[in-house]
């Protein structure tokens, strides 16, 4: 129970962890502008961010009683199985036992047929909510969404990412690749200019990642919490002083569904851990 409390009191130092993420966004724009960021000698292959942590912090990933991510875990597997809104319905009236949803968070983001556009699994969950709980969305980064998030991904952990194999996502998956290379903000510069191009290359000592999403909702060091995909685009846009996609958008989702395609085959890291 302390440990809990002190977990959930340190979330109110999140915001705090994002205004370091955009300094270090910049640090790192500066640096390519000025060509002083050390390009990687070659193109390194797929590569998960776990594999350059330090070994205290890989370790506190791998165990699930030392993982602070599995406090929002815990808070997931609650809300599967609470019974909510006028129909008086949970997610297991509909689907069961969590388990049977293992395979279901590696294929998202997936299309809605109402909203005839890709939705994350944030955006399910909460059109789920809608739709057959009769209650509202869960705003971007609450506690509940998150848990719930992390909860059914966890299912499925330790299988490959699979984005559907679906036409109607094709040009939405081309248009987030088009926003993954495109130069954007005050510092004119993309995604793919750090998570590419820079690879493996240094910023000083640190080393710059490929930015593989394949452990979200994470929990951050740097945020003292748990936070989505979303919130790691936007800080980095943020950084680069450009105005950030909007949570739940389709920009955001079509950018989301161009990274998974990108991760495609990597394993599932839910709940990860980062610095």
């Amino acid at each position: 129970m302390a440990r809990r409390q002190r977990f959930r009191a340190d979330r109110a130092h999140g915001l705090a962890g994002d205004v370091s993420t955009a300094r270090l966004a910049v640090m790192v724009a500066v640096a390519l502008v000025l060509g002083c960021a050390a390009p990687p000698s070659t193109q390194p292959a797929r590569r998960s961010g776990f594999k350059d942590m330090s070994p205290a912090t890989q370790a506190m990933q791998r165990d699930d009683s030392a993982n602070p991510a599995m406090l929002w875990v815990r808070d997931g597997e609650q809300l599967w199985a609470r019974t909510e809104g006028a129909p008086a319905r949970s997610c297991a009236s509909c689907h069961g036992d969590a388990k049977a949803m293992r395979g279901v968070a590696v294929r998202f983001p997936a299309w809605d047929d109402a909203l005839r556009r890709p939705v994350n699994l944030g955006t399910r969950i909460n059109l789920c909510r809608q739709r057959h709980q009769g209650l509202p969305p869960w705003p971007a980064e609450n506690g509940s969404l998150l848990g719930l998030e992390a909860f059914l991904a966890l299912q499925s952990r330790g299988l490959p990412i699979a984005p559907p194999e679906d036409r109607r996502l094709l040009p939405h998956r081309e248009r987030g690749e088009k926003l993954f290379g495109e130069r954007i903000g005050q510092l004119a510069l993309s995604c793919a200019q750090c998570h590419d191009e820079r690879a493996g290359g240094k910023l000083g000592p640190a080393l710059i990642p490929q930015g593989q999403a394949t452990g979200y909702p994470i929990y951050r060091l740097e945020w003292q919490g748990l936070g989505s995909l979303g919130r790691r685009v936007r800080n980095c846009m943020t950084g680069v002083r450009a105005e950030p996609l909007a949570h739940g958008s389709v920009e955001m989702a079509e950018l989301e569904l161009y990274l998974a395609a990108r991760a495609m085959g990597m394993p599932l890291e839910t709940p990860a851990v980062r610095p």
